[in-house]
């Protein structure tokens, strides 16, 4: 695991701290029958010893990044006794991100209902701080995988209160998952590469500020969320015809689906996550690039931009390094980066999700998603229509988060656009 926090990882704990829009990654599990207490427990003991289990230490010597330090206190295994109607899922699950701290206290949670139609909705929610998407899955097919492992055995059940504590013994699972260099040796390191890349960007010329977004006005915009899916021959096949990728027909829908709520612009453009990670961990390993469209645009159209656009990454501050971002004051780093990964939608393609996903334990999970959420959110991004596609066995799952529409005109302008693209969406 790496040590200490990357430039994107700080990015995030400024959002945290109410500096920029608030986000909490959810993955989402649906099953058809209710899944016993014994087992969510099992599931929440190993998060608690898993890669999730750690917090923000702030470094000594200036110039040192912060570093991470292993945190296995937990929030204790939330569940609501009363069965959830399939309508108040999503209701539910978006007031899960609240007290989730990644430097004082537990950055996570697992959260569990049962539903009326004597299935069971499991929740998993963090600090965008801690991991991305694709880290957040690692950590639950990691958890999945060691208690496939230990047969269903779970760890000593956690003591009741607002954080739960750790079973003796546990400490040491988790002990040297970390190896930070001393704060000495990496804010040496820090400094060097600052200095150079400041001198040979100052060489250039002086640097142009960075390209930034200016949010809209928060008046009329509301927050709200969905959930569908595809069937993914159907999918695949109607990207194909249209000369497209699953990714870049993704891409085209949510799109079309901004312009049918409303949006006046144009033109639209969209910033694309890009996972940078070289194998599985939970760590935030991403960058991030854009594409611009408008409305002649097609999946095969998109493809070609989607193709040139991973080829690069949006520019740091300034053309200075970006780790100068890490050394100044969040307040002077939050300035001169704000607004500079936002675009008018979001498309992240989390990808196809690992097969130990479908089962728990021994129940079979028929729906699996992921998204973000944004607690506490008080000043609207840029950002109108966030999209995050993800893979299970034959199915898509489209989670939709709209910073700027009531949920009528969401809705209606999904069935639309989902019509004139040829795809049949079921909710979730």
């Amino acid at each position: 695991m790496t040590g200490r926090l990357t430039v994107v990882d700080e990015i995030f704990l400024r959002t945290h701290r109410g500096m920029g829009t608030p986000i909490a990654l959810q993955g989402l599990w649906r099953t058809g029958d209710a899944m016993e207490p014994a087992l969510l427990r099992a599931i929440h003991d190993r998060l608690r010893v898993g890669d999730l289990g750690r917090r923000v230490a702030r470094a000594r010597v200036p110039g040192a990044r912060r570093a991470w330090r292993p945190n296995i206190q937990a929030h204790p295994l939330d569940h609501v006794d009363s069965p959830l109607p399939e309508t108040a899922i999503l209701p539910w699950a978006d007031t899960l991100g609240t007290d989730l701290d990644p430097e004082c206290g537990p950055g996570w949670r697992l959260s569990s209902a049962p539903l009326d139609d004597g299935g069971t909705v499991v929740a998993l929610t963090c600090s965008h701080a801690l991991a991305d998407a694709r880290g957040l899955i690692h950590a639950v097919a990691a958890a999945l995988d060691e208690l496939a492992r230990t047969d269903d055995k779970p760890l000593d059940a956690p003591i009741p209160g607002s954080v739960s504590e750790p079973a003796p013994g546990t400490e040491s699972r988790v002990k040297g998952r970390y190896t930070a260099s001393s704060d000495w040796f990496d804010a040496g390191a820090q400094w060097t590469t600052i200095l150079g890349g400041t001198a040979r960007a100052l060489r250039r010329g002086i640097p142009r500020p960075p390209a930034t977004s200016t949010p809209d006005s928060s008046d009329g915009r509301a927050l709200h969320s969905t959930l569908l899916t595809f069937d993914a021959a159907e999918w695949d096949a109607t990207a194909a015809a249209s000369g497209g990728t699953p990714n870049s027909l993704f891409i085209h829908l949510v799109a079309n689906i901004l312009w049918e709520t409303g949006f006046q612009r144009p033109e639209i453009a969209a910033s694309l996550p890009v996972d940078t990670r070289d194998e599985p961990r939970v760590d935030n390993d991403l960058a991030m690039t854009e594409i611009a469209m408008d409305r002649s645009d097609t999946p095969a159209t998109i493809r070609d931009k989607a193709r040139a656009a991973y080829l690069r990454r949006m520019s740091s501050p300034a053309g200075l390094p970006e780790e100068i971002l890490q050394v100044l004051p969040d307040r002077w780093a939050y300035a001169l980066s704000k607004g500079a990964g936002e675009r008018d939608i979001l498309c992240s393609n989390i990808g196809t999700l690992p097969a130990s996903l479908r089962n728990v334990g021994t129940h079979h999970c028929d729906r699996v998603a992921a998204r973000a959420i944004h607690p506490g959110l008080t000043e609207y991004p840029r950002t109108r229509l966030s999209g995050y596609l993800s893979r299970l066995a034959d199915t898509y799952t489209l989670a939709l988060v709209s910073l700027s529409c009531d949920r009528e005109t969401l809705d209606a302008a999904t069935d639309r656009a989902c019509t004139a693209a040829g795809l049949r969406a079921i909710p979730w």
